[in-house]
């Protein structure tokens, strides 16, 4: 399906991987090998492909576009060695993690670096508009990260918060990969405005698909209950807390908070998750973002990129890892 999605983009995508290769350059020859390694472990880079479908319908791909997808992929990559740092990960998309092979001082200093070289391709450019969109993200992933620290402390989390955790955290940096695409192509106001709301919806979708994974959902490459381990509150098990009687509310809070590592105690929780229909509902949910996200869609002219963007939605919300 990926490559169906990739297929209009093919020749712009492999002109971004030449141009994010080299916008990650160091003369530290630690720092060039640390950079080759990541490099060569790439992930879908989902995000650029937003960018340039984004680009494309709401506008024309340019030299913008290529600056504002190798701005993306660089925070991207930068927020995902740092997130590996802070959950002590020893495996990145089944290899080894920055911090595993070269310890976490100098993974920190390696996003660090990744975030500055984002940061300076704009001002290099003159992109000013695409360095606000981008630093916008940064901070709203950075409030995320640390709303889910502090509920996580307390397990009170509403849905309410739980959305505005996962809009900061998840889905803001997809909505400016969108946002930054349609800027770049000189689009309008309004539908500069309506590809990051179209962003902004499949980024929360793509969320809940990760939550639904960790009951048991198709295979992802991570343990089951490994959300429950992090104590992270997810849309299926806010869903249960409100649905189970007092006596179960307390034992599922008690496993979270004193037993997450206890593998059969976790699995007692994920059956009454399953069994209270949080998963179900989880789905639901993530299925009327989804719905929502492609009726954006349709407010733009039908093109092969629109039909991509189109299979990309749906990518993102049945994929199986």
């Amino acid at each position: 399906m990926l490559r169906e999605i990739k297929k209009p983009i093919e020749k712009e995508l492999k002109e971004f991987e030449k141009r994010f290769r080299d916008s990650m350059r160091s003369r530290v020859a630690l720092l060039d090998r640390i950079t080759y390694y990541i490099v060569k472990r790439k992930g879908k880079q989902l995000r650029p492909i937003f960018v340039f479908l984004c680009s494309a319908i709401a506008g024309k791909i340019n030299d913008r576009t290529y600056i504002a997808a190798s701005m993306v992929e660089l925070l991207h990559t930068a927020s995902l060695v740092h997130d590996d740092v802070v959950d002590d990960s020893m495996k990145r998309r089944g290899l080894f993690s920055i911090n595993a092979l070269w310890k976490n001082k100098i993974a920190v200093l390696v996003g660090d670096y990744l975030l500055s070289r984002g940061l300076l391709i704009a001002l290099d450019q003159g992109e000013y508009e695409q360095l606000q969109i981008l630093s916008e993200a940064v901070k709203k992933m950075s409030e995320g990260e640390l709303l889910q620290i502090e509920k996580a402390r307390r397990l009170d989390i509403s849905e309410e918060v739980y959305f505005d955790i996962i809009r900061q955290k998840t889905a803001s940096l997809i909505a400016a990969a969108c946002k930054a695409g349609a800027s770049a192509s000189g689009a309008s106001e309004k539908n500069i405005e309506l590809m990051r709301l179209f962003g902004e919806k499949i980024g929360i979708a793509f969320q809940i698909k990760d939550d639904l994974f960790d009951y048991g959902e198709d295979t992802i490459g991570k343990p089951t209950g490994i959300d429950i381990k992090e104590k992270k509150m997810t849309l299926p098990l806010i869903y249960t807390l409100n649905k189970v009687n007092r006596k179960q509310k307390k034992y599922i809070i008690g496993v979270v908070k004193h037993h997450s590592h206890n593998k059969q105690k976790v699995n007692s929780v994920i059956e009454l998750v399953q069994q209270s229909g949080g998963l179900d509902y989880a789905r639901e949910i993530m299925l009327k973002y989804r719905t929502e996200a492609l009726e954006i869609l349709e407010e733009f002219e039908d093109s092969t990129y629109k039909t991509s963007l189109n299979t990309l939605v749906m990518f993102v919300t049945e994929r199986t890892k």
